[in-house]
């Protein structure tokens, strides 16, 4: 692997991170409270300006306005933009209509794509990805499913209900995952739903496709605002002076500043790694590197804002600082896109069978 930026790249991160530090962070506040009452003033404001400077749409193609990035310049950018909680959003980049994105444009009919894809691309509408239901339905184990489609005159009908549908309270159309017959592997199917007209695809296969390279990006993000706590701590520790001295002169809170700097650097150089791997074409081979991603930047995330709450003190658990609004979304990262435990399984699995080398 090549850990070096192209000229063009790094010049792209950096009016990226430019981007988010002079315009997104400081809207933060009002994107939030503007969305409690239903409107989006700023944040269509926000996307119309990184439209402008044509940072919009980055890992699509450059036909569809994108910068036609690979995974590997998706990783620089995404890090950059989930420094704030809201940051791919203004690029319209972010989960899941960032993953719908990717899946329309690889498996979506050209009819599809001009009635779905185009208007998601100019954020002119949102989506959603259903695949989870109640107990006893899909959950981490996707055959268990539940919803079911059957085909009538005219068209198909669905059945079945759907929880924890990242998107769905204001999406425009769903991508809902049913099953089409009992067949393990192949027996499920993504219908394109917006109400009325359904699309056909090979359900599971699909969904690994998409959720490899989601599990990347949610890492990428989550990676952004890691490091964004940590230097909210840095500018803390060094000032804040307790016991005679700066909390950064005490070894328990260099204890916690080691540990989440060499996890940050850990789990970028895992990202980067699996998303080397599929820019080689080793879609199957990336994904227990993927688990192995996923799993430890997702804990990583919480464990920095743990700790960040615990250097601040009382401060760090109150609405002063965002550490705890941040920590309770966190929490969510172990169990979205797959739960850790499903992961470990997957870890173990291809380890044990040989499928996995530690060392590469």
């Amino acid at each position: 692997m090549d850990f070096l930026l192209s000229d063009q790249l790094s010049a792209t991160r950096a009016r990226v991170r430019e981007f988010v530090d002079a315009h997104i962070i400081p809207a933060e506040a009002a994107v939030f409270a503007e969305d409690r009452e239903g409107r989006r003033d700023t944040l269509k404001a926000l996307q119309a300006k990184a439209r402008n400077e044509g940072l919009w749409v980055p890992h699509l193609p450059p036909s569809l306005g994108g910068l036609g990035l690979g995974p590997m310049g998706m990783c620089a950018l995404f890090r950059e933009m989930g420094r704030s909680p809201i940051g791919a959003k203004v690029f319209n980049c972010d989960a899941p209509d960032q993953g719908n994105m990717d899946l329309l444009l690889m498996a979506a009919s050209p009819e599809l794509k001009e009635r779905y894809l185009g208007p998601l691309v100019r954020a002119e509408v949102t989506s959603a990805f259903c695949m989870t239901e109640p107990a006893p339905g899909a959950g981490a184990d996707p055959t268990n499913l539940r919803t079911v489609a059957k085909e009538v005159p005219g068209g198909w009908e669905i059945s079945g209900r759907k929880w924890y549908s990242t998107g769905a309270r204001n999406a425009s159309f769903c991508i809902v995952m049913a099953r089409t017959s009992d067949d393990p592997k192949t027996g499920a199917t993504m219908f394109l739903v917006d109400r009325k007209a359904p699309g056909v695809g090979d359900g599971f296969r699909l969904a690994q496709v998409r959720l490899v390279p989601a599990r990347l990006t949610h890492c990428m993000r989550w990676l952004g605002l890691a490091e964004r706590t940590l230097e909210l701590c840095k500018k803390y520790v060094t000032e804040r002076v307790s016991f005679g001295k700066e909390l950064a002169r005490h070894q328990l809170i260099q204890d916690f500043i080691a540990r989440n700097v060499m996890g940050i650097h850990a789990g970028n150089l895992m990202t980067l790694h699996a998303a080397w791997m599929l820019e080689q074409g080793q879609h199957r081979e990336a994904k227990p590197y993927s688990s192995m991603a996923k799993t430890h930047v997702a804990r990583l995330l919480c464990q920095v804002l743990d700790d960040a709450i615990q250097m601040h003190g009382g401060l760090g658990y109150s609405d002063d600082v965002p550490f705890s609004r941040w920590y309770r979304s966190a929490r969510a990262a172990r169990i979205a896109d797959g739960p850790d435990e499903v992961h470990l399984v997957t870890i173990a699995r291809d380890w044990l069978l040989g499928r996995l080398e530690v060392l590469v």
